[in-house]
């Protein structure tokens, strides 16, 4: 097995990033990672593999031709790479009611997955247009299919209902957690890091254009932010968070009626760019001293340690709190404006670890470790997909 490779994809609405792994007898090892930006015209892969760094043109679209976008990025790719393509492994933002697990994909898989573009419109048919690709180019490879629900599929009932009629909720109305896939890759690290803390009741952060926070018990879901949607909880990038059902239809009733319009809005014009009216990035937001991109900060931060206190409702206090993706990873302003909200929880933060973003950033008085995390949810997409196939 050690000459074979295998490829994790991640398809979003507008890029498609991949990770290159080879498979060892242990785990797979990650050798490099690549990605195509479709906002970009011409498009171009951008990839690497160890040390190397390649940038390729590449013929096609985002549209009709991205079959043979895949098939350009596939001969690139595998031509540094030596033994076998044995097997691609996709994240699926949306796995349902259905799916709690990773799963081989077969047809029956591709058309439970197909189901569920209604839960998941923007982000679902971009990852079976990757699927149905391979399918066509390499019918002789194995796929797997990694859902970002599936983590969350441990809580009880109580937690993933709506208040809304009974029948909704068994129709699958109800709340399912998203970033799983980096939530499973932050509890196994927390292991390594401190077994003790892991068995504990952590809350991990997820930070960054999308964002959400975790509640874990022993390594396991108990409730997050996010709910029936990537909408839902904290505010993010450019989306809204929370967001009281009435100023939707306040929204409906002056001007905005169309579904299209309304997602639009949602997903792209709200968070932390709606607030500022200068950009959702944290980095632009800390550099500018107007008051809009403070307001907007603050925001960010006040909801995080609100949502923080909610999720501490839930597992009856907390023992860890851990930082990871981009913000969370590399934005010590953000950490720090968190913690000091949460003091009453009596956390203390360690300033100069903090802003070295070492691993372990709380002072020796804090009741509650902190963590800074690095995130991997490549390596959890190829993890489960060697389960699988092996």
């Amino acid at each position: 097995m050690t000459d074979d490779v295998l490829l994790t994809f991640n398809a979003g609405s507008s890029t498609l990033k991949i990770g290159i792994f080879e498979l060892t007898a242990k785990q797979p090892r990650n050798v490099g990672r690549g990605k195509i930006d479709f906002d970009r015209n011409p498009l171009m892969l951008h990839y690497s593999i160890g040390a190397d760094r390649y940038e390729k043109p590449i013929n096609g679209d985002n549209g009709a031709q991205f079959t043979s976008v895949i098939s350009e990025t596939l001969d690139h790719m595998l031509a540094h790479l030596p033994g076998r393509l044995r097997a691609v492994a996709h994240r699926i933002v949306h796995g349902g009611m259905t799916f709690k697990g990773a799963t081989l994909l077969d047809d029956n898989a591709i058309e439970g997955i197909e189901k569920l573009i209604p839960l998941a419109p923007l982000h679902q048919p971009q990852a079976l247009r990757a699927i149905r690709s391979i399918e066509t180019l390499r019918p002789d490879v194995l796929q797997v299919a990694s859902f970002d629900t599936a983590f969350h599929s441990s809580q009880v009932d109580v937690v993933r209902r709506l208040a809304i009629p009974r029948g909704m909720h068994d129709d699958g109305v109800r709340r399912y957690g998203f970033h799983g896939l980096s939530y499973k890759y932050i509890a196994s690290q927390l292991r390594k890091i401190d077994p003790e803390a892991a068995k504990g009741k952590a809350i991990a952060c997820h930070l960054g254009s999308g964002a959400s926070l975790c509640a874990m018990e022993n390594g396991v879901s108990r409730d997050t932010s996010m709910g029936f949607s990537a909408l839902d909880g904290i505010p993010m990038a450019t989306r809204p968070g929370w967001l009281d059902p009435g100023a939707l239809l306040y929204l409906m009733r002056t001007g905005m009626r169309q579904p299209e319009r309304i997602e639009d809005f949602l997903y792209h014009e709200c968070g932390l760019l709606g607030v500022s009216g200068i950009s959702g990035d944290t980095r632009v937001l800390l550099d500018d001293d107007s008051p809009e991109a403070a307001e907007a900060v603050d925001l960010f931060c006040l909801r995080i340690s609100g949502e923080i206190g909610r999720l501490c409702a839930t597992i009856g206090g907390v023992d860890t709190i851990v930082f990871t993706a981009g913000i969370g990873e590399n934005q010590p302003q953000i950490r720090a404006r968190v913690a000091q909200r949460l003091q009453w929880l009596g956390i203390e933060i360690d300033e100069d670890a903090n802003k070295r973003n070492a691993i372990a950033i709380n002072a020796a008085s804090s009741r509650v470790t902190l963590f800074v995390i690095p995130t991997d949810e490549e390596q959890v997409i190829a993890d489960e997909a060697l389960a699988l196939i092996a």
